[in-house]
């Protein structure tokens, strides 16, 4: 067997040295990624205890921290995982075996948080909103009553659907029945005003793909002073070694207690995309998405193609459209790749085949993506790329 294996090690032919299409990506994730935070992804690599790597984690806390509306209560950490494992860690921090959760399913996110929380040994209650709308604190109060719970979990902006729930009330709904409040802010985060500290929100995570404009592989993390005390008082230990946030915080926090080797370039990129969110403006940056998804907005109008999002809910990065009858989805995505080396994503669950996801997210979210994204539908649909383009233009201006 040895032999073998070494004859197949002599007989391997050695890859050539990755050279990646460029594309433009305006799907759900990621986004294009800024040319500094590229370079600062290969930063020499420095050792996790270094005095100036501490440093570097204590401004990308800082700076989490406030672009989150924080206040200055709880604790902000980038989680070294992808945004489903932020999901897993608030999950499996506040909840325990015979925990009670109450998780709105209103696309595939919500849909995995519920499962999460039963696989974590929750009793879970569940509200399912039609998958493209959002829904009321009222429908939520008539349906569950005064009913208790530990955890009420719901997600800011659906990815799979499009839609941005509005958090006014939601953590007076959870803290009247002894809940906490969890918000997955995935899709949100730099994008949108997510304000922490304003909706009362008791635990939140995010990625940094989608917004932030950082390569996927962190997921920021908040939970209130609230969450913290629940933490502290658990009955048993958190299910998971690796996404125990007491543990975290002895490395994260003053003790600098080895738990896990960060990883550190991930990191040095999630400081520099970060840096870049500040340096513009968060109320600018906010602005600028929600620009140039109107102007988006009018130009598929112009192409006769229709969002799937009524205009007061809709989520400005990304953008669900009805696939035109007849026109086969996956087909014409292949289509925008090979000829426009431009992304766009296809629909989840109930929406896939029916549905395109178009995202304008960080370093996407620009006029030139909204041009772009229109001529090559226009070019690949055989319809007025021109038109289309000088609707968004008269958006913008």
């Amino acid at each position: 067997m040895r032999g073998a294996t070494l004859a197949t090690l002599r007989s391997m032919q050695v890859p050539d040295a990755l050279r990646p299409t460029h594309r433009l990506l305006l799907g759900p994730g990621p986004s294009p990624v800024p040319p500094s935070v590229l370079t600062a992804l290969g930063l020499p690599t420095i050792g996790h205890l270094d005095p100036a790597f501490l440093r570097v984690m204590d401004e990308i806390r800082a700076m989490l921290h406030a672009l989150m509306g924080a206040g200055t209560g709880g604790r902000t950490t980038p989680i070294s995982a992808t945004g489903s494992a932020g999901m897993e860690t608030c999950v499996v921090n506040l909840l325990e075996r015979g925990s009670r959760a109450l998780i709105v399913r209103a696309g595939v996110f919500g849909t995995r948080m519920a499962e999460v929380a039963e696989r974590a040994g929750a009793e879970v209650t569940t509200f399912d909103v039609p998958w493209g709308e959002a829904f009321e604190v009222g429908a939520l109060e008539e349906a569950v009553g005064d009913a208790r719970f530990d955890l009420v979990g719901v997600v800011h902006a659906e990815t799979s659907t499009g839609v941005l729930q509005p958090l006014e009330g939601l953590s007076d709904f959870a803290h009247q029945r002894g809940a906490l409040l969890l918000v997955d802010a995935v899709t949100s985060l730099g994008g949108v005003p997510v304000e922490v500290e304003r909706h009362g929100i008791d635990a939140l995570y995010s990625g940094t793909q989608k917004c932030l404009s950082c390569p996927p592989g962190l997921s920021p993390v908040h939970v209130s002073a609230r969450a913290l005390e629940r933490i502290a008082n658990r009955r048993t230990k958190v299910q998971s070694w690796y996404l125990d946030l007491s543990l975290i915080e002895g490395y994260w926090g003053g003790e600098r207690a080895y738990h896990h080797t960060a990883p550190i370039n991930m990191l040095f990129g999630l400081h520099e995309a970060l840096r870049l969110a500040f340096e513009e403006g968060v109320e600018a940056r906010y602005a600028r998405h929600a620009r140039v998804a109107a102007a988006l907005w009018s130009g598929l109008e112009a192409l006769d193609l229709a969002p799937r999002v009524a205009l007061e809910h809709r989520l400005a990065p990304l953008t669900t459209l009805a696939v035109p009858d007849g026109v086969d989805e996956a087909a014409l995505r292949r289509q925008l790749l090979d000829e426009h080396d431009l992304e766009i994503g296809g629909g989840l669950g109930p929406m896939k085949g029916t549905t395109w996801r178009i995202g304008l997210m960080g370093h996407g979210a620009t006029e030139e993506s909204v041009v772009r994204c229109l001529t090559a539908l226009g070019a690949v649909l055989d319809r007025d790329a021109r038109a289309a383009v000088d609707a968004a233009t008269r958006a913008l201006q």
